[in-house]
């Protein structure tokens, strides 16, 4: 089976990195992800340059949406600068080249209806001006997030197909987020694609912690708890990109994919 496989990388290096590491396929941050603002493109000679060598070098560029990000919610303080700079993330990927760009689904506060965040990311994708896939990534815990359980993961889904917008919406698939998340990896690609019709990227790693910790606790192949079976099953079941997140020596789990796959 042959599979795009790479790592999530520093953007100033993602080439040299991609190469030493044997990836064909990287994602980077474009700015702090725990920050509000999107400063100037940390690459000599900027957004064209980065996709000069990226396409030179036969890389696929996913970007990675900062996590402070969180279009579900219901504050006009968290919601608005959500938008914002998501909008800001979108742009600077069309520039680079970007393939798709991955946003966690967000959450919404104990005292809200989560329709009315199913319906904030609608309008969030109403918001958007850009040529570059959203992709909606399932998260690890939280009982009040929009995209843990297949149940919610299925209104955000249609909530965001309601939107009258040509913004192409897919999905990004976690492999830890979905075991941590309780989800059944057995299963998972075909209950996911039941809803979205599409896996377009998946994160794969293993995790720290039991099935249904909801502990977001990435760790490298055969450190965690994901039995390898069931890990190397989603990544076959999706067909799709795949991305390791641990950090350490990723070319290691790459080498790790590769020989089992």
């Amino acid at each position: 089976m042959t599979l795009q496989i790479g790592a999530h990388v520093s953007l100033a290096d993602a080439v040299a990195d991609a190469r030493e590491m044997g990836a064909d396929v990287v994602q980077v941050f474009l700015s702090d992800p725990q920050a509000w603002k999107v400063p100037p493109l940390e690459y000599p000679g900027g957004a064209e340059a980065f996709r000069g060598a990226t396409a030179e070098a036969g890389i696929d560029v996913y970007v990675h949406a900062p996590y402070v990000i969180n279009v579900a919610s219901t504050n006009n303080r968290i919601r608005i600068p959500s938008r914002k700079l998501l909008q800001q993330i979108m742009t600077r990927a069309s520039e680079v080249g970007a393939k798709g760009v991955v946003v966690h689904g967000g959450h919404v506060t104990a005292k809200d209806d989560p329709a009315r965040g199913f319906d904030n990311w609608r309008k969030a994708i109403e918001s958007l001006d850009t040529d570059v896939p959203v992709l909606v990534e399932n998260t690890a815990g939280g009982d009040h997030s929009m995209a843990r359980r297949l149940d919610r993961i299925a209104e955000l889904w249609a909530a965001v197909q309601q939107a009258e917008s040509d913004v192409e919406v897919g999905f990004t698939l976690d492999t830890c987020h979905a075991w941590a998340g309780g989800l059944d990896l057995a299963t998972v690609v075909d209950d996911v694609r039941a809803i979205t019709g599409r896996i377009d990227l998946v994160h794969a790693n293993d995790s720290r912690d039991a099935a249904g910790s909801g502990a977001d606790r990435h760790t490298n192949f055969g450190a965690g708890e994901i039995p390898e079976e069931l890990l190397l099953g989603v990544v076959r079941d999706a067909g799709a990109p795949v991305v390791c997140e641990t950090k350490g020596d990723m070319g290691t789990d790459i080498s790790w994919l590769r020989e089992r796959l």
